[in-house]
């Protein structure tokens, strides 16, 4: 079983940063792309940033040049540093991991962290 657990959200003022954490547990025997999704009431999930296991990454064009994505694969743990945040920023940001098991080493699944509540004031 393959636990993830976020950190790191919080109320911030407008203009101000934040760094998530989200660190997998478990029977991992490797994981391959993560990412952060976040979604805001009334509006469906949004991929806001992702990693490969190499290290390249993808942002949303909305938070581009402001969010940054990271990784340290030692601590099976991902990171979003988000800076100038916005108001339109507030959201539940999840984490999300593709991960083989030590059961199963052949087959990568998507495992989903609980969420972390980030909310942005003007």
């Amino acid at each position: 079983q393959v636990q993830l657990v976020e950190s790191g959200g919080g109320l911030v003022q407008a203009g101000g940063s934040l760094r998530l954490s989200c660190v997998a547990s478990g029977s991992i025997f490797s994981i391959n792309d993560m990412a952060w999704y976040r979604q805001a009431p009334g509006k469906q999930r949004e991929l806001v940033a992702g990693i490969t296991s190499g290290g390249s990454t993808n942002y949303a064009d909305s938070v581009k040049g402001r969010f940054t994505i990271s990784r340290d694969n030692a601590k099976n743990t991902v990171y979003l540093r988000m800076n100038s945040l916005k108001p339109e920023d507030t959201a539940v940001y999840l984490c999300n991991a593709d991960v083989a098991t030590i059961r199963n080493k052949f087959i990568l699944l998507k495992y989903w962290g609980q969420g972390t509540q980030v909310t942005v004031s003007s």
